[in-house]
């Protein structure tokens, strides 16, 4: 054993190593991302990665390595397990044979994702055990024991991490090498009673899972990461009401911290919220009066404890979120613990106050709102069309990705956004119902293979008239650059057949299309005044790389004899290297990347390349 200073997302990945994981796919989405990238760089020669289309196709992946008796990973972020669960919805009936963990990072805030979702919802929905790490090392062993119990249950299993648990850093005592285990597939068999669904095998094996998720219960009552912390204080003889805390994930940590070495309350940890570990929770809510519940993101545990009170009928008053003695909505802090547990304790005078540390005050962050990259070609490409299609009516459908962005001031290009892919199916809608309406898709590269292509193929076949832009800067930018099938490399480091998007569309069935640089302002204005006005399904691919991944020598400069401080090029672009100082416009070269799209804008000619690394500031 030795230690290892990792994110949490690092050490998960070192515990499916350490499990032996032999097949490990995903789909990028932050916060779960690091999971995958730290597998690919760390992993023996006999682990198989990829990032998959979407996360559908990473399930059936998994899926069928498991079916081969392997031991396989799939992972994602809690929106894209709505990508996957028709899958996932078959497979808890027809079960695996080597482990497989379904690793599903949920987002409380959401800090960057479009919904709040909590996933210990959907293992209850499914039927599927979850696990609940509260800290980077209980991640590091519970993703190894989370394959063990698959394997014991013949079931998927989920690892269901949090934001701060994702991305917290800390020292984690791992497995030396020699350590690790060493899995090996004993191969698919072939068994059509047990693999082939159909609705008989569905009901039968339905009664067995009903069955099993009791015997897990049970199981989970005695589960060390399930536990009771300071169980004597609640058997005290004052007649003050008897308290305690159920809570679980990071919350836990959070609430271990805020009573620091008080162990003023006793504490129920729920490491397994499904099957929920009922045994140990009447353990500890025997002889206490009221429970406080601490938890991201629903009132998953309160519910659970409010049932075994009926069920039992004890007579223990529940609080949480569903009493609104606890936010209802959002991440949870330290301070935010400390806060409820302190007014927890209000209501009668004789408890213990919470510790002292409860008073330190909250620093305030600053705001700093996102913002498309200086130089990103997304926003010569949102120019662009903006330009071409002033003074008619038009509707933006945008998507996930950083052109969400594109939605900020003083663009104002995006009109809708609902989930990955369905600015295509909305524009489609809309145009149905106001034909005199120009409609727009705006859709990245990436997500034009994850779940665009569908909505294409729809709009082709029903005759709509919309025009799909394609936003191509050749990477996954938003979730850290990561390869797809448009880039011609796979996350094994193999090149591999570049889908070419273009030839795509065209066997679909598309004719008018038309492929233009963005940062070539008129020529991409042209292209847009011409191919909107044609009917049908049409597409425009806006084609640049993203700045990040090449970046010119260059940066721009403005000749302050020239300016005549109109500000247009700031008014309208608001690319954050255009700046004030003095009254002037000038350029912080720190941040320009030598796009040049504000030079042909700008009414003087004042703005020009400059010599390397020049600028005005």
């Amino acid at each position: 054993m030795h230690k290892e200073f990792l994110m949490g997302n690092e050490a998960i990945a070192l515990g499916a190593i350490a499990a032996g994981v032999n097949l490990v796919s995903g789909y990028p989405g932050t916060p779960s991302t690091e999971v995958l990238e730290t597998i690919a760089k760390r992993r023996p020669d006999n682990t198989y990665v990829e990032w998959s289309v979407n996360e559908k196709a990473a399930m059936e992946v998994a899926a069928g390595a498991a079916y081969c008796g392997a031991r396989s990973m799939v992972t994602m972020k809690q929106v894209g397990l709505n990508v996957a669960s028709d899958s996932l919805m078959s497979l808890e009936y027809i079960g695996v044979k080597g482990g497989m963990v379904i690793l599903v990072a949920d987002d409380p805030g959401p800090v960057s994702s479009q919904t709040e979702q909590d996933t210990r919802h959907y293992a209850y929905f499914s039927k599927l055990p979850c696990f609940d790490p509260s800290s980077a090392q209980e991640a590091y062993e519970m993703v190894q024991e989370a394959f063990a119990y698959s394997e014991k249950y013949e079931t998927p299993v989920f690892l269901r991490p949090t934001t701060r648990v994702c991305h917290g850093y800390a020292s984690v005592t791992v497995k030396d090498t020699d350590e690790h285990t060493i899995h090996k597939a004993d191969g698919f068999v072939k068994d059509s009673g047990r693999w082939v669904i159909f609705p008989r095998l569905s009901y039968q094996n339905h009664i067995k899972i009903e069955d099993r998720n009791l015997t897990i219960a049970e199981d989970f009552s005695s589960y060390e990461k399930n536990k009771i912390f300071h169980p004597s204080k609640a058997k005290h003889g004052s007649d003050a009401p008897r308290r305690g805390i159920a809570t679980g994930g990071i919350s836990f940590t959070y609430v271990m911290e805020a009573l620091g070495t008080a162990e003023e309350l006793p504490v129920l940890k729920i490491a397994t919220p499904h099957p929920f570990p009922e045994k140990l929770a009447l353990e500890f809510l025997d002889g206490l009066d009221e429970v406080l519940c601490l938890e991201e993101l629903d009132p998953v545990i309160e519910r659970e404890l409010i049932y075994l009170c009926g069920k039992y009928h004890l007579s223990v008053n529940v609080h949480g979120k569903l009493s609104r003695h606890v936010k209802i909505a959002g991440e949870n802090s330290r301070d935010s613990i400390i806060q409820d547990i302190r007014n927890f304790l209000k209501p009668d005078g004789k408890s213990a106050a919470a510790p002292e540390t409860a008073q330190e005050p909250t620093v305030q962050l600053p705001v700093r709102p996102p913002v498309l990259c200086a130089g990103c070609p997304h926003r010569a490409s949102f120019y662009a069309v903006k330009t071409a299609m002033k003074g008619e009516k038009t509707v933006f459908c945008g998507d996930i990705g950083c052109y969400t962005l594109g939605n900020a001031m003083p663009l104002d290009m995006v009109d809708t956004c609902l989930c990955m892919g369905a600015g295509l199916g909305i524009a489609q809608g809309i145009g149905h119902i106001e034909p005199d309406t120009y409609c727009f898709a705006f859709v990245g590269d990436s997500t034009f293979f994850a779940s665009a292509i569908t909505g294409v193929v729809n709009a082709v076949y029903n005759q709509a008239n919309m025009t799909l832009v394609i936003l191509d800067n050749s990477t996954t930018a938003m979730t850290g650059h990561q390869p797809h099938p448009g880039t011609g490399q796979t996350m094994m480091g193999e090149i591999a057949t570049r889908i070419n998007i273009e030839a795509l569309l065209r066997g679909i069935g598309l004719h008018d299309i038309e492929t233009v640089n963005p940062l070539d302002y008129e020529a991409s204005v042209d292209c847009v005044k011409r191919i909107s006005k044609k009917p049908g399904v049409k597409a425009i691919i806006f084609k640049s790389p993203c700045i990040a991944v090449t970046k010119p020598a260059r940066c721009m400069h403005v000749l302050l004899e020239k300016c005549i401080s109109c500000k247009k090029c700031i008014r309208e672009l608001g690319c954050p290297a255009l700046t004030l100082k003095d009254g002037n416009v000038c350029i912080d070269s720190s941040l320009c990347t030598g796009c040049s799209l504000c030079s042909q804008l700008c009414p003087t000619g004042a703005i020009v390349n400059g010599k390397e690394g020049d600028g005005n500031e």
